[in-house]
């Protein structure tokens, strides 16, 4: 009788532990926020606005405004780095005024300068055409498509510009305020504003709000899941994503550190970062 009690006792308690275990529910292990940690900054530049990397060369360029935004003084250039951030030419290209994005095609670097965009050839360092904007404001960034037009936005006039067979023509004019960074995925234009993530169809020119985000967008690079890395130029670095929060991974807009037109290696997980007035460039590791 007291083994069969025993057993009952037993059964009982394993029928219990069974239950229990059912009922519990897995725990899932939380989805790990990317960081920016810090590997290099270089300084010794004149208010760098943008940073683009060129594989062939592997080097980066550095565009320098040298002064004021607005000023055609010919004090801007263009300097060289590694990614170690050893300076390899501190005035590889000089007698700009005040440069701002770029962007490469096969052996070409198209460089915006105020109301101007110019072709340089990278081997020869050496200007070979310049295209006048007429009535153009602020030119900023630099997007190339994938069939080679070169995209280009003017902050101020609300306008995108485009070369494309050597001619350069507007290709539309929008409603957002403050178009800035630009970006190509085949046959989509993304466009930074003051409002958030702009999508155009190239094909059609339909235009969406994609992304609601409000303070301005200079840097602008697609991550490949659906999200964008951008930058605000106060200071600000984050992850963007249709339908969720903002992830902060850098914010140094409370030490007066500007955070402009930014490169990103997507095989490096390197991001490049130029201070602006700050007169640094600065790179980090996304992990």
């Amino acid at each position: 009788m007291k083994i069969m009690n025993r057993t009952i006792i037993v059964m009982l308690g394993l029928s219990l532990i069974a239950c229990t275990s059912k009922g519990k529910k897995t725990k899932k292990t939380p989805e790990k926020a990317p960081t920016m940690v810090r590997v290099w900054d270089t300084k010794g530049f004149k208010v760098p606005e943008s940073v683009m990397y060129d594989p062939k060369s592997q080097l980066l360029f550095v565009s320098n405004i040298g002064g004021n935004p607005t000023q055609k003084n010919k004090n801007g250039f263009i300097a060289t780095v590694n990614l170690m951030g050893v300076t390899q030419n501190p005035f590889w290209l000089t007698g700009l005024n005040a440069p701002k994005g770029m962007g490469i095609l096969g052996e070409t670097l198209y460089v915006t300068d105020i109301d101007r965009v110019i072709a340089i050839n990278i081997p020869k360092a050496a200007i070979e055409k310049t295209w006048t904007v007429e009535g153009a404001k602020f030119l900023n960034d630099i997007a190339i498509g994938g069939d080679g037009s070169v995209f280009i936005t003017d902050m101020m006039a609300k306008k995108i510009h485009i070369i494309k067979g050597g001619q350069l023509d507007t290709f539309l004019v929008l409603q957002y305020d403050r178009p800035n960074g630009l970006f190509t995925t085949g046959s989509t234009l993304w466009v930074g504003t003051a409002l958030g993530l702009v999508k155009i169809d190239t094909r059609s020119k339909t235009i969406t709000l994609e992304i609601d985000h409000k303070g301005g967008i200079d840097g602008l690079k697609a991550l490949g899941d659906g999200g964008f890395l951008v930058s605000d130029w106060k200071g600000k670095v984050e992850i963007i994503k249709k339908g969720k929060a903002p992830v902060v991974l850098s914010d140094t807009s409370h030490e007066k550190i500007n955070a402009a037109d930014f490169e990103f290696i997507p095989q490096k997980n390197l991001i490049i970062v130029p201070t602006f007035f700050d007169n640094r460039i600065v790179a980090y590791q996304l992990r």
